[in-house]
């Protein structure tokens, strides 16, 4: 009888339960900072009124919406009024390629929509979605071997007249699966000049790169809680002040009519605390993460056999390594390397458990053969040297096992 690849781990024992717990999965998500956790927790029965009551009860709970607003709107150069807060990161990314294209096409026609290839599943569906079932018109921009999209080729594919034609573009700021870092300033210009409005998934660069959505240039701007150590369900969605919008989610006049739903308030709360934490942190905790993404990367291509890195060499998220496995699929090295006590991935969190070839790798022009060869290795505060050597010391092991296996 065959096993399936689940039938065949062993189920826990004592033995994997006392080997060192190595997290390397910061990109999938994020434990949840104490700090955060604090600063939830009146707001689960305390403070539980809904924010949309006037008595004294809904006025605790708007009190701590209001300040949390106040200060993700600080950390990225907006105005309070600009912030919606929505469930998650991929609700922010449906909500402002939908919203804005929706919107567009009904005040000015538009029908067009630019994305990159390398977009997370959020952003590639809903276009392909508003393109199969809305009949918008879908251009892909070209990027190169690092998935690096070019400022010029957002020019060229806005083509001569794109205020009458496009409705929006959406760039990825850092990729999730291999964390290249595109040009996000750039492209905010081009798309600035030629009147079109552009929004950015932001998801992978909260903690890591500056949000300051003015010198990003950007008219929409997503993230989510629980990439930098805020709780799961609460993410924001930034819409600049006449940006033409349209809400997916009707109903109440919640967030400015822009968002139904009661807002969750703990959840905003613990995002705000987490958001303000990474800010603060952020210059000294990158070059620290740097260090031992330099040491990953070097002690990895030195000692794994057929292995190679995948993403922008220099334009790279200061906390991401990824790689391609050469003629093998990563899944067989995830196990062992979860049996050694690391936890990491192949790639996206939303489309490991689908195993489908990485669309990212494929536009980056990963051969076949290697499609299924992705790693991810995504580092955080718990990290430290000398985890970093046990990685190189068992990924090498793991790798050089299952190649002598045939």
């Amino acid at each position: 009888m065959r096993l399936s690849v689940m039938q065949a781990i062993p189920k826990e024992t004592s033995v994997t339960r006392t080997r060192p717990a190595i997290y390397l999965d910061h990109s999938a998500t994020t434990p949840l900072a104490d700090e955060a956790l604090a600063a939830m927790q009146p707001y689960f029965a305390e403070f539980y009124g809904n924010p949309s009551s006037i008595h004294w009860a809904g006025r605790r709970s708007r009190t701590g919406l209001d300040q949390a607003r106040r200060t993700v709107a600080g950390i990225l150069g907006a105005k309070p009024g600009e912030i919606v807060f929505t469930a998650s990161g991929t609700e922010s990314d449906n909500a402002a390629l939908r919203g804005i294209a929706l919107a567009r096409r009904k005040q000015s026609g538009t029908n067009r929509i630019v994305v990159s290839p390398v977009e997370h599943a959020a952003i590639q569906r809903t276009a392909e979605d508003l393109r199969d079932n809305y009949g918008f018109e879908l251009t892909l921009l070209p990027v190169d071997g690092d998935g690096l999209v070019a400022p010029a080729d957002v020019a060229a594919a806005l083509g001569e007249n794109p205020a009458a034609d496009v409705a929006v573009v959406s760039v990825l700021y850092a990729n999730n699966e291999v964390g290249t870092i595109q040009p996000i300033a750039q492209i905010g210009a081009v798309c600035k000049a030629a009147g079109v409005p552009f929004h950015t998934d932001a998801v992978q660069a909260a903690g890591k790169l500056s949000l300051n959505v003015n010198a990003l240039g950007v008219d929409s701007l997503s993230l989510s809680g629980h990439k930098f150590y805020g709780p799961k369900g609460a993410g924001i969605l930034y819409l600049r002040q006449g940006t033409p919008y349209q809400p997916t989610i009707t109903g109440g006049s919640q967030e400015g009519s822009r968002r139904a739903a009661t807002e969750n308030v703990p959840s905003i709360v613990g995002l705000a605390a987490a958001l303000a934490l990474a800010d603060a942190e952020r210059e000294s905790e990158m070059d620290r993460l740097q260090l031992l993404r330099d040491r990953l990367i070097g002690g990895i291509l030195e000692n794994v056999e057929g292995i190679r890195l995948t993403g922008s060499p220099v334009q790279r998220l200061p906390s991401h390594a990824s790689f391609v496995l050469e003629g093998l699929e990563a899944e067989g090295v995830l196990i062992g390397l979860d049996m050694a006590g690391i936890a990491a991935s192949s790639g996206s969190a939303c489309s490991n458990a689908s195993q489908r070839p990485s669309h990212v790798l494929e536009a980056m022009g990963v051969s076949p053969a290697d499609l299924y060869g992705g790693l991810r290795l995504t580092l955080g505060r718990s990290n430290t040297p000398e985890q970093m050597d046990f990685v190189v010391e068992q990924l090498a092991r793991i790798v050089a096992n299952i190649r002598r296996a045939g």
